[in-house]
Parts: structure tokens; sequence; C-alpha cells
């Protein structure tokens, strides 16, 4: 091959090669299902999407990862006689927490979702049926799953749903973020987690522990499901230590602040 020739290539090669990395950068959102890689005990995970990447949707998976700040969030598709105890353990501590629902929970414990908005904490939009989101390209779809929601939450509370959402499952497309932000929503991800949500093989208090406290980083965003007899015993104890390390508690609103 001539000098020329091999300079001709080797060049293409290496445009080819950026405007790869180029696209997979672009594209990394796409469709994804939320999943966290932890580096280091104590310090924040990465996520599939970076902080930058979501911000672009009014979107966030973390807070500030320079102050003690956790930001308590509970997922709920259904009550299995656990909420109630959360709920007096969050008031024990003053601590509010954004509850994340689904149609049917509304239905069938309005008494509770009141007691959530009574107690100072965020109900905010998990579906009405908890689809797959990801797979729902049309905006009149997508719109009828969080509006048919806020009908139902105002038609049990008085008041209008908060605009904070939780993609079911965390999976979500880059134009779901795109449609929830023109409905004037803030997408709420999170930073920890644990496998708290088989009610058939619930961990045991000291399981629950070993995963969360060594993993606890500034600017939490922390997934706990309500239905969770586990969480439900420990929640007390749990919000002890963290108080214990020199965490406060801030509502999720405060997550966005500024933005």
């Amino acid at each position: 091959m001539r000098k020329r020739d091999l300079i001709l290539l080797i060049g293409a090669l290496a445009v080819a090669a950026i405007l790869t990395i180029h696209l997979t950068v672009n594209n990394v959102m796409s469709t994804a299902n939320w999943g966290l890689s932890f580096q280091t005990e104590g310090s924040a995970p990465h996520g599939p999407a970076s902080v930058g990447q979501l911000a672009k949707y009014d979107a966030a998976y973390l807070g500030n990862t320079d102050e003690k700040v956790i930001y308590l969030t509970f997922d709920a598709g259904y009550e299995n006689g656990c909420t109630e105890k959360i709920l007096d353990a969050l008031k024990k501590h003053d601590v509010p927490a954004a509850f994340f629902l689904v149609g049917n929970y509304i239905q069938q414990n309005p008494d509770l979702v009141r007691r959530m908005v009574k107690e100072g904490h965020t109900v905010g939009n998990h579906t009405m049926h908890h689809y797959d989101m990801s797979k729902i390209s049309d905006r009149s779809a997508f719109e009828k799953e969080l509006t048919d929601l806020e009908k139902l939450y105002f038609d049990t509370v008085g008041q209008e749903m908060p605009k904070f959402y939780r993609p079911p499952q965390g999976t979500y497309s880059e134009s779901n973020l795109q449609m929830a932000k023109s409905l004037g929503y803030k997408t709420v991800f999170w930073s920890l987690a644990y496998v708290d949500w088989n009610n058939d093989k619930q961990p045991t208090a000291e399981y629950a522990y070993s995963k969360l406290l060594p993993r606890t980083h500034d600017g939490a965003v922390v997934l706990l499901h309500s239905t969770s007899a586990t969480n439900a015993e420990i929640l007390d104890e749990l919000l002890t230590k963290w108080e214990q390390m020199g965490y406060r508690f801030a509502p999720i609103s405060e997550l966005f602040a500024g933005t």
C-alpha cells in the first residue's frame, strides 16, 4: 500500500472512531434500565446517564455531593400493611419523604395518601398502571398515564399533584424524559437502593444495613419500597444511624432547587 493511501486509511479510521464515540455518548440515554455502579464505599455511584445528561431533561438521581444530605423516597405499587409503621418512623424523626404511587394504591388506600400529605410528605407520580413507559412512544398515551393519576390524586386529596415522576422499574427512554419535562415534571431516579421488593424473600435487618450503610453518600437519593416488612421494621433505627452519621433529610423539591 502506498504511503499516501495508508495515511488516508488511518485518517478515515480515526474519523470513524471519533464518530462512534460521539454517537455512543449522545445516545447513552436512548433506552435504558436505571442501574448503579459503586466504585468506592461512601462515594456516589455512577448511573447509566450522568448528572449533566439528566439535567437537560429536568431529571436527577443525585443531590449535592458536597453536603451530608439524604433525599428519602419510597415506591409503592400496592399496600400490604407496612406503610403506617413507615409513616410513624418518619414522623418520630421529623423526616420528609417522597412516595411514588400508582393508581390502584391511591384508589385502595385514600386515608394513607391523605396522611402522607397531611404529615408533609410529597406524593409523586409513578403512573396510573405501572407500565414499562420506555415502550410508550405515543405522546398522548404517555401523557394519559400521568394525567389520569393526577386526577385521581386531586379527587382523593383535593390538591394538585406535585410534578415529580419516577419511571416504573426505572425503565425509561430519552423521549420519555423529554415528554415528562414538557408536561412540567421533574424525573427522579436514585443513587442508593437494595433488593427489598421481593415479599417472598425479605432480607434480614443485618443484610439491609450491610447494603445501605456502607454505600450511603452525600447527596444520596434513597429508594426503598414501602411494601417491605424489613424496611418497616428497621426504618426507625436506620434513620437514627443516618442521623448519627451526620446526615440531614431534605424534601425532594430541594433536589431541584435552582433549576
